[in-house]
C-alpha cells in the first residue's frame, strides 16, 4: 500500500521526507506543517486528517504585478488609513479544515488583521496592514500555505457568479433515463410468454443497466459527496441513508439481471432519483428565491440629500443616485457610495469597514469609500461609483454587529442529527424482519424507508416561513436584518422608547423664542450649523427658522452626544445645545435649545412636542409588554406621558447615551428580553446592547449597523402588529415541523409494513416539501392579512 503524506494525504511517489515522526511528500508540505506547529495551529489536522493542500512549486514572482497601483486598485475592496481589504478566489477550499486555517491567518502573520471565508463562493476576504505587507506578499503567503489565489480579469471585475446548471443537467439525464427505462421495461410487465420479447429481453436489460448506471454514478453524485464529507468529519448526515438505499437497489438489480432471476429495479431506480433530484431542484429554487427576495428587500429606503450645482437641496432615495451627482453628508451619517470630497473637512471613521475605530482626515479632492462615517461638519461629495445598497446590507450583516443566539435553526439541526440514527435503526430492524419472510420484499422495504424519510421539508420549514415574513415586513417599511431577528422579536417582553424623534414628530412641534433679537446674518449662520446635526430638535428648529436656505461652510465642528455642538461659521463661533453645554442656567422644566455666539448668550428656543398619532391605541395594544421611556430632555412632559402611557413601567429623563445603555443592561440582568426604539444615531450604543435594536427613520440617512431593524417613523403606531406577526411566524414554523414529521411517520409506517413501493416513496418525498411550502405561503399570507393590507 502506497504511503500517504501527513499534510495533504496524497501518495508519496518521488520525494519521501521524514520529519517529526511523520511522512511528507515534499518540502512544501513539511514547511506548512512546521508553520502550523510553531503557531499552535496543529489542531488543523484534528479537524480533518490529511486535508491540507500541497503548496505550489511555481515561481512566486508571478504575483509581483499586484503591487502596480493601477492593478491593485482594481483588485482590492478597500484601502485607507493603513488598512486594506481584498477578496481572493481560492478554488481549492474544500473542507472545514480549510476554513479553520484560512480564518486563523492572523495568528500566523501579525500583519493580517482578520480573514473571513465564504465557502460556497470559494473566496476569502482578508484585512491586512498595507505598510507591513504588500498585496503580492499576501498572495505568495497564501500560495506557500497551499491556497494559491486565482487572479484574472474575471475575478478583478468581481462579476456576479453565473447560474450553475449542473443540477439541471443531472435532472435532465435522470429524466431521460427514467422515460426510456419505462419504455424498455414495459414488455417485462405485459409480454407474458411472448417469444419475441424473450429473445430480446437481455438486450433490453443491458440498455436499462447502462441508463441506470449513468444516473447512479453521475446524476446522484451530489448525494455521495455530501455523505462522504459527512462521514469524513465523523457526522452521519441525512444523505447517508439515501446513498445506502440507492446502492441497495442498484446492487439488487444487477444481481437479478446477472442471475436471470428477474428484470431488477433499474426503471424504478431511475424514477426515484429523477423525483429526488426534482425535489432537490425545487428546494434549490426555493432557497435561491429567498436569497433573491432578501437582496431585493435590502433596498430599504435610505434617503440622502442631493445638492444641485445652483445650491438647491432635495431629499431623494439613495437608489436614485447617479454617478456625477453631488450629495450632502451630515455629522454621524454613513457615506453610502464611493465619492470625491468637494467641500468640507472630512473626519472619516472606517470602523464599520475595518473593525477599528480610527479617524482619517480628508481634504477636498480626496476619495472617500462607502461605509465610512463622517464625524464633524457637513460634507459635500460627488458620486464616482454607482450605488450598491447591497454593500450596505453586507455592512449591516457584518460579524461585529451580529447578536448570537440559538433558536429554531438549532432545533432543526438537533432533530436532523438524531433523525438519521433513528431512520437507520428502523431500516435495520425492518430489513431483519422482512429478510426472514420475503427476501425480495426486503429490498423494496429497505429502499422505501431510506428514501421516504428524507427530512427535506423539515429543512425548508424555518427559512421559507421567515423569508415570507421578512418580505411582508419589508413591504410595510419594517426592514429586518436577518431571520434570527424575527425569532428574537417574538421573545421580546420589554419595550424601551426614546422620546424625542421616536414617539414625537421630528418635524412638528410648537416652538417659541426667548432672548435678544437675532440678526439675519446670525440666523443664516445658525441655520447652516443646524444643517450639520441629525438630532430631531435640530431638524425641527431648522425648519422653523424662516430665512433663505443659503448654506455656509462650517469649520471646527464638534458635537458632544446628548449635550450639543459647536462650530465656526463665517468667522463667528456658535454653541447650540443644552443649558449646561452653553454655560447657562436652565429655568423650569422645559425642553429648550440654547444658543451662544462667541461668549455671548443670544437666547433659547423652547419646544412643546407633538406626539405621533394613534399612540394611545398602540400602548393600549401593548399591555402585555413592559413599557419604558428614556429621554435626554428634562421631565417637563412627564404628566403628558403618564396620560398617554398609563401602563408605563418606568420613565427616566436627562439621560445621556451611556445612561441609556446602562439602563438596557439593568433590564437584561433581570432576565428581560428588551427591544430598544431610537433614532439610530445618538442611541447606537443602546440599540446594539438591546436584544433587538429598532432604528427609527423618517426622511434622513439613519442607517446604522448597530440596529437590527430599520423602521419608518410613520409605522410606529403599527409596532404591536409587527410584534404579533413575528410571534405568528414562530407558531407557523412549529406547525410546519409537525407537518413534516407527520409525513415521515406516515411514510415510514407504510414503508415498514411493505405497502410502499420505492418509486412511490420517491414521489412522496418531494410531496412533503410541496405541502410545507404551500402551507407556509398560505398561512403567512392569511396571518399578515389580519394586520396589513396585502397586495397580490
Amino acid at each position: 500500500m502506497a504511503e500517504q503524506c501527513f499534510h495533504c494525504g496524497q501518495n508519496i511517489d518521488q520525494e519521501r521526507i521524514l520529519f517529526d515522526e511523520k511522512l511528507f511528500c515534499c518540502n512544501g508540505c513539511q514547511s506548512v506543517y512546521e508553520i502550523l506547529n510553531v503557531h499552535n495551529l496543529d489542531n488543523f489536522y484534528n479537524i480533518n486528517k490529511r486535508s491540507g493542500i500541497r503548496p505550489s512549486n511555481e515561481n512566486n514572482s508571478q504575483f509581483d504585478y499586484l503591487d502596480t497601483p493601477e492593478i491593485s486598485t482594481k483588485i482590492v475592496d478597500f484601502s485607507e488609513g493603513g488598512t486594506t481589504l481584498v477578496t481572493f478566489k481560492i478554488p481549492v477550499i474544500h473542507c472545514s479544515s480549510c476554513i479553520w486555517l484560512l480564518e486563523s491567518l492572523h495568528t500566523i502573520n501579525k500583519s493580517i488583521k482578520y480573514s473571513q471565508v465564504n465557502f460556497t463562493r470559494k473566496t476569502v476576504q482578508i484585512s491586512f496592514k498595507e505598510d507591513e505587507l504588500k498585496l503580492s506578499e499576501l498572495a505568495k503567503f497564501l500560495t506557500n500555505l497551499g491556497y494559491k489565489p486565482v487572479i484574472n480579469l474575471e475575478t478583478a471585475e468581481k462579476k456576479v457568479d453565473k447560474l450553475d446548471k449542473t443540477l439541471l443537467i443531472k435532472l435532465a439525464i435522470a429524466g431521460f433515463a427514467f422515460g426510456n427505462g419505462m419504455f424498455f421495461s414495459f414488455p417485462e410487465y405485459v409480454s407474458g410468454d411472448d417469444v419475441w420479447f424473450h429473445s430480446y429481453k437481455h438486450l433490453f436489460r443491458v440498455i436499462l443497466f447502462l441508463l441506470a448506471t449513468a444516473v447512479v454514478f453521475y446524476s446522484a453524485s451530489d448525494y455521495y459527496k455530501s455523505a462522504w464529507y459527512g462521514l469524513k468529519n465523523k457526522i452521519i448526515n441525512i444523505d447517508v441513508p439515501i446513498v445506502l438505499g440507492i446502492f441497495v437497489l442498484y446492487g439488487r438489480s444487477i444481481y437479478e439481471v446477472v442471475t436471470d432471476y428477474g428484470p431488477g429495479y433499474f426503471d424504478t431506480l431511475c424514477g426515484l432519483l429523477f423525483f429526488m433530484l426534482m425535489g432537490k431542484m425545487f428546494q434549490k429554487r426555493t432557497y435561491n428565491t429567498l436569497s433573491y427576495d432578501r437582496d431585493y428587500k435590502s433596498f430599504y429606503p435610505i434617503a440622502v440629500t442631493k445638492v444641485d450645482f445652483d445650491g438647491k437641496q432635495e431629499n431623494i432615495l439613495l437608489s436614485e443616485l447617479a454617478v456625477g451627482d453631488r450629495i450632502m453628508v451630515r455629522n454621524q451619517e454613513i457615506i453610502p457610495v464611493d465619492s470625491i470630497l468637494i467641500k468640507g473637512e472630512g473626519n472619516i471613521d472606517n470602523s464599520f469597514i475595518t473593525g477599528e475605530s480610527a479617524h482619517i482626515s480628508k481634504k477636498p479632492g480626496d476619495k472617500i469609500f462607502a461605509g465610512g462615517k463622517q464625524s464633524g461638519s457637513i460634507l459635500e461629495l460627488e458620486v464616482i461609483k454607482s450605488v450598491d445598497q447591497s454593500y450596505l446590507t453586507q455592512l449591516w450583516n457584518k460579524e461585529a454587529f451580529k447578536k448570537f443566539e440559538t433558536g429554531l435553526d438549532t432545533l432543526t439541526n438537533t432533530i436532523s442529527k438524531y433523525f438519521t440514527f433513528i431512520i437507520l435503526g428502523i431500516t435495520l430492524l425492518a430489513g431483519i424482519y422482512w429478510a426472514r419472510i420475503d427476501t425480495e420484499k426486503m429490498f423494496q422495504v429497505v429502499s422505501a424507508i431510506l428514501i421516504v424519510a428524507c427530512p427535506c421539508a423539515l429543512a425548508l420549514s424555518a427559512p421559507f416561513t421567515f423569508g415570507h415574513i421578512m418580505r411582508i415586513l419589508g413591504r410595510n417599511n419594517f426592514y429586518v436584518k436577518d431571520t434570527l431577528t424575527i425569532e428574537r422579536l417574538a421573545k421580546i417582553d420589554t419595550l424601551v422608547f426614546d422620546k424625542t424623534g421616536t414617539i414625537t414628530e421630528s418635524k412638528k412641534s410648537n416652538i417659541n423664542y426667548f432672548g435678544s433679537e437675532i440678526e439675519d446674518v446670525d440666523l443664516k449662520n445658525i441655520k447652516s450649523l443646524l444643517k450639520n446635526s441629525n438630532h430631531p430638535l435640530s431638524k425641527s428648529l431648522y425648519n422653523f427658522i424662516e430665512v433663505n436656505d443659503d448654506y455656509f461652510e462650517v469649520e471646527d465642528f464638534v458635537e458632544i452626544s446628548g449635550k450639543g455642538y459647536q462650530g465656526k461659521v463665517r468667522g463667528a463661533t456658535y454653541k447650540i445645545g443644552s443649558a449646561s453645554f452653553t454655560g447657562e442656567k436652565s429655568q423650569d422644566l422645559e425642553t429648550a435649545v440654547y444658543i451662544k455666539k462667541d461668549e455671548t448668550f443670544i437666547g433659547k428656543f423652547t419646544f412643546k412636542n407633538e406626539y405621533r398619532s394613534n399612540l394611545s391605541t398602540l400602548f393600549g395594544n401593548l399591555k402585555n409588554y413592559k413599557i419604558n421611556i428614556l429621554s435626554g430632555d428634562n421631565p417637563s412632559e412627564k404628566s403628558i406621558l403618564e396620560k398617554l402611557i398609563p401602563n408605563v413601567s418606568e420613565m427616566k429623563f436627562n439621560q445621556n447615551p451611556e445612561n441609556k445603555l446602562d439602563f438596557i443592561k439593568e433590564l437584561q440582568d433581570k432576565g428581560q428580553k428588551v427591544a430598544m426604539l431610537g433614532d439610530g444615531l445618538n442611541d447606537a450604543g443602546a440599540l446594539k446592547q438591546s436584544n433587538v435594536g429598532i432604528a427609527i427613520s423618517d426622511d434622513s440617512n439613519s442607517f446604522t449597523p448597530s440596529s437590527d431593524v430599520i423602521m419608518n417613523g410613520e409605522k410606529i403606531p403599527d409596532l404591536d402588529k409587527f410584534l404579533a406577526l413575528s410571534k405568528d411566524a414562530i407558531t407557523i414554523v412549529k406547525i410546519t415541523f409537525i407537518i413534516s414529521l407527520c409525513y415521515n411517520v406516515v411514510g415510514v409506517s407504510f414503508a415498514v409494513s411493505g405497502h410502499m413501493h420505492p418509486l412511490f416513496a420517491a414521489i412522496f418525498m418531494p410531496l412533503s416539501s410541496v405541502t410545507v411550502v404551500t402551507f407556509t405561503t398560505l398561512s403567512t399570507w392569511l396571518r399578515s392579512s389580519k394586520y396589513f393590507r396585502i397586495n397580490i
